[in-house]
């Protein structure tokens, strides 16, 4: 259940098998040797997991990479498999404390990192509910510069490089922008917050 091999079972490995999910073949994923990668390894992995290496802290790891949408469809899959086995039970209870943790209790514009920046950086957001979301740029003068449409998003952390808001500090013709202030406002259905970014050259 170790499956990347660093002596211990924890969140990471976890990440490993999802990452893998579905393959078939050889594969350091595939924990119960049966040529394919699915909702069996991850209640085993998931069931290995220690109490300490399952704390919240270690659980914020996981959801910059797994989407409630996955954790949601392995806990429906795990309804399928016949959960008489502890590990699997142990498992089963896991994924349930992971689908809790990526879960947001409310909607949140966070910082954007790095800032100040330059030419780039990524905008966080986390969604307590779905919602068609966009982030508006703006210049200190109040001017749009460019508004990044995200479409429609489902419940989750969106904190990760692969899951965040990215902007290349180009305006919406394509041209660099000059060093300064700017703001980014976030629009998800009825929600909208504001925060400031430096662009630094």
């Amino acid at each position: 259940m170790d499956v990347n091999g660093d002596g211990i079972v924890d969140i990471l490995d976890l990440t490993i098998v999802a990452t893998h999910f579905g393959k078939v073949g050889d594969n350091q994923a595939d924990v119960n040797g049966d040529s394919v990668v699915d909702i069996k390894d991850l209640l085993l992995v998931a069931g290995g997991i220690n109490a300490d290496a399952a704390a919240p802290p270690i659980y914020s790891m996981a959801i910059s990479t797994l989407t409630v949408e996955e954790i949601e469809m392995w806990l429906s899959q795990a309804q399928q498999v016949d959960l008489s086995d502890a590990t699997y039970q142990r498992g089963f209870a896991v994924l349930q404390q992971l689908l809790i943790a990526a879960t947001p209790k409310e909607t949140v514009l966070l910082p954007n990192y790095p800032n100040p920046f330059n030419p780039e950086t990524w905008i966080p957001y986390q969604l307590a509910a779905p919602a068609e979301v966009s982030i508006a740029i703006y210049a200190a003068d109040g001017k749009l510069v460019r508004t990044l449409a995200l479409g429609h998003q489902g419940v989750g952390i969106y904190a990760s490089r692969s899951r965040a808001a990215y902007w290349d500090g180009k305006n919406s013709l394509g041209e660099s922008v000059a060093s300064g202030l700017y703001f980014y406002t976030l629009t998800a259905g009825e929600f909208t917050a504001t925060r400031k970014m430096l662009i630094r050259k």
